[in-house]
């Protein structure tokens, strides 16, 4: 004849460093209270150990299934703590089990996976209510509940509850009786709140799944587990009380929602109350018991929100440390997830935030205040005396520690201040060395006479070939010229050179005055920087397609200027010399963005041919020429390479002396692969778009940005002479308001395929 038999097995006392658990030999006294109950369990063996050791545990497992029948329904039940080690393997800790020696002293979860499968009974029931006790899943065919379950009583098999996740622990109950899992087995069966399909009979998924719903109603980050030897499978456990009580239960539940009842679930509750003849007082027990787990979760919510409120009160803004223990708190003790807390943070951090700015900007005005005394203080000190002795040094390093300043904002200021003073003392100096300015004022005059000479030799080359060129479709006919592209490392190393060719044509202004267009092919690149490198205002990158153009081979000169600013006025008048530094072949600066279109304009009126200022895209395209790199020759720059500022380096290059003035177009004879000149430093150049803060909509197709954006401020790209090589960069943007001109404003010019 069949039997049931169940093994209770609890253990509340350890070794070192494992806490005790009150709750473990209450929860084998509940179950064995609600299975021997003839008319619930009714099991017809029960027997429990408590608080065994490693040896008396095993033979008690041992025990349980080796005598058991195959017609027999056997159950397991522990409760106690659950210890993985590092390969996540669990073992149910004894009365002998340490911390340290757990591995020897514990019994190994995978002895009790033996002795199941060797057991001859076939129909098996094994619960665990410990920590980590979802790790017992490991090589178990594992099947969700939620799937619609065929009963099959008396069918091959076993089913394996676990009271949490692989990765969780099982949690405890502050002043509870009872574990949480335990607990709501307990109660599903005593009650019949388990018979969720009124049939009078509590299957062992039906039981599972009333007590995982009641135990994360109270804390949601537990997850009870299910483990069915194959699917479809169930076991009948228990039978469900049929009284008036469980009847009344079982509607309590069902209206039940979020925790409360509302006045109209009493319109059917208060009336049923008195046909089951249940007295009030049991109603509102009953009620109780059935809202409890919502309940508690609402007071572990106030429980979270009061720690939290006290934290941010103590220290605003948490750093890390505080973070992690909160966490510790919400999820270990709590059993509490992030989207239950993040409305609760989100209420009591805004109020703290505000409070927190408004702070922050009073500490940000009181050192913007004490900066400003440094300066009046440090100006008054070198005014009276420069260099400064030690005595002033002294006083002055006093005066910025008292008042709390950092080395880096002092350091500024002190620049700003001596830069003048430094200039004047240099001149000084420079002029008592007549002798050395003389031999610098020849090999600058050697070299212009060499870049001069270069440029009559390919001027001559260039008119050689004009007969052989084929004519482009603007009927001038295109020439080639070769020049050499040079790479560098980061430490400016050269790194190689490349001799290349490039096609152009000269676009003749007059009196024997050329503008020499090269050809740019048309491409795709990615346009901006990474969040690496520069400003935001250079992000997101993006692709964009250029369609083929021509662009100056140099910034317009100022001869250049001269001979387009005396053709007819198309909208306004030009200044025919207002660069502040003279020279013909100089890049003409201090120009607006007015003019250089005015002067676009005219030049379009002499030649017939639209010429324009470049787009954005084209020009940060032309000037990378197919490189990706900060620079088109590399990752840094040089004085041989650029005119630009040499107050700081850009990489790991060695610092370098730069003239601090405009230079002659093509004087660093170094070109990019597309053969264009002095895209990097000299002037900022002129770019057709209007000021947009960032890339966010920006046409991928090389166009000029004209949607949006501020009209009144135009965008400058390439820096200049007294410019950082981080604002150089290929990508690096900047901006001027459309009407003002500037000694650093210079431009040149594109002509559309």
């Amino acid at each position: 004849m069949a039997k049931k038999i169940a093994m209770l097995i609890g253990v509340s006392e350890y070794g070192a460093d494992i806490p005790p658990l009150s709750s473990a030999l209450n929860d084998v006294a509940a179950m064995e209270r609600v299975l021997q109950n003839p008319n619930l369990g009714n099991f017809t063996q029960v027997e429990r150990l408590l608080n065994p050791d490693s040896v008396a545990m095993r033979i008690a497992i041992q025990k349980l299934f080796k005598n058991a029948g195959k017609e027999d329904l056997l159950l397991f039940f522990f409760s106690g703590h659950g210890i993985t080690n590092d390969d996540n393997h669990l073992y149910l800790a004894t009365c002998n089990t340490a911390k340290d020696n757990f591995e020897a002293t514990a019994v190994d979860a995978n002895f009790i996976q033996i002795q199941s499968k060797n057991c001859y009974s076939k129909r098996q029931v094994l619960i665990l209510d410990a920590c980590y006790s979802g790790a017992f899943a490991n090589g178990w065919h594992k099947k969700s509940i939620g799937v619609d379950i065929k009963k099959q009583l008396g069918a091959e098999g076993r089913v394996v509850l676990t009271s949490s996740g692989a990765t969780q622990t099982s949690f405890a109950q502050d002043g509870a009786t009872l574990s949480l899992y335990t607990q709501y087995l307990v109660e599903g069966i005593e009650t019949g709140a388990a018979d969720n399909d009124g049939d009078s009979k509590i299957y062992v998924q039906e039981l599972h799944a009333y007590a995982k719903a009641k135990v994360q109603a109270v804390k949601p980050r537990m997850t009870p587990d299910i483990i069915l030897d194959r699917e479809g499978y169930d076991i009948l456990l228990a039978y469900a009380p049929k009284n008036p009580e469980a009847e009344y239960r079982q509607l309590v539940e069902q209206y039940a929602q979020n925790g409360e009842l509302g006045e109209f679930a009493f319109l059917v509750l208060t009336p049923k109350r008195k046909s089951l003849r249940i007295t009030d007082t049991k109603a509102k027990e009953i009620e109780t018991e059935v809202l409890e787990p919502f309940r508690r979760r609402l007071a572990n919510l106030q429980s979270y929100k009061q720690a939290f409120a006290e934290v941010v009160e103590q220290k605003y803004p948490l750093d890390e440390h505080i973070l992690n223990i909160l966490k510790d708190y919400q999820q270990d003790v709590l059993g509490l997830k992030d989207e239950d807390v993040a409305s609760i943070q989100l209420e009591i951090k805004s109020v703290k935030e505000a409070e927190y700015q408004i702070q922050k900007q009073r500490e940000k005005e009181e050192y913007a205040n004490n900066l400003r005394l440094y300066e009046r203080e440090f100006t008054k000190a070198v005014q009276s005396q420069y260099p400064l002795d030690e005595y002033a040094r002294n006083r002055l390093k006093q005066l910025h520690q008292s008042l709390g300043l950092k080395n880096e904002h002092i350091k500024r200021v002190e620049e700003i201040i001596l830069t003048p003073i430094e200039k004047t003392e240099k001149l000084r100096k420079e002029l008592e060395k007549e002798e050395y300015q003389k031999q610098i004022q020849i090999q600058k005059q050697q070299k212009a006479e060499r870049w001069q000479r270069q440029r009559e030799a390919e001027a001559s080359e260039q008119l050689r070939k004009q007969q052989e060129a084929e004519k482009n479709k603007f009927g001038y006919e295109l020439k080639t010229f070769q020049f050499e592209l040079r790479m560098v490392d980061t430490s400016a190393r050269e790194i190689g050179r490349i001799t290349k060719s490039a096609e152009y044509f000269p676009e003749d202004l007059a009196n024997g005055v050329f503008l020499e267009m090269i050809s740019i092919p048309g491409g795709t690149f990615i346009m901006g920087s990474l969040s690496c490198e520069g400003d935001d205002d250079e992000r997101p990158q993006h692709q964009v397609t250029v369609s083929p153009f021509f662009m100056g081979k140099y910034p317009i000169t100022q001869l250049q200027w001269r001979t387009v600013a005396a053709l007819p006025q198309v909208q306004q008048s030009l200044h025919p010399n207002p660069s502040k530094f003279k020279g013909a072949n100089l890049p003409v600066e201090n120009v607006s963005w007015y003019e250089a279109v005015e002067f676009c304009a005219r030049l379009s009126m002499k030649t017939g041919r639209k010429y324009r200022l470049p787009s954005e895209a084209e020009w940060e395209y032309a000037c990378r020429g197919g490189t990706t790199t900060s620079f088109h020759f590399g990752e840094t720059i040089t004085s041989d390479l650029i005119n630009c500022s040499g107050s700081d380096t850009y990489s790991v290059e060695p610092k370098s002396r730069f003239p601090k003035e405009t230079t002659n177009v093509g004087y660093f004879e170094v070109a990019n692969a597309f053969g264009l000149y002095d895209m990097h430093g000299l002037v900022w150049e002129w770019c057709a778009d209007p000021w947009h803060n960032h890339y966010h909509g920006a046409p991928t197709n090389g166009s000029i940005w004209e949607d949006g954006g501020d009209q009144h401020r135009r965008v400058l790209r390439g820096g200049a002479w007294n410019f950082s090589a981080e604002l150089c960069r290929s990508a690096s943007r900047s901006w001027n308001e459309a009407d003002g001109g500037l000694r650093i404003c210079g431009f040149r010019v594109v002509l559309s395929v």
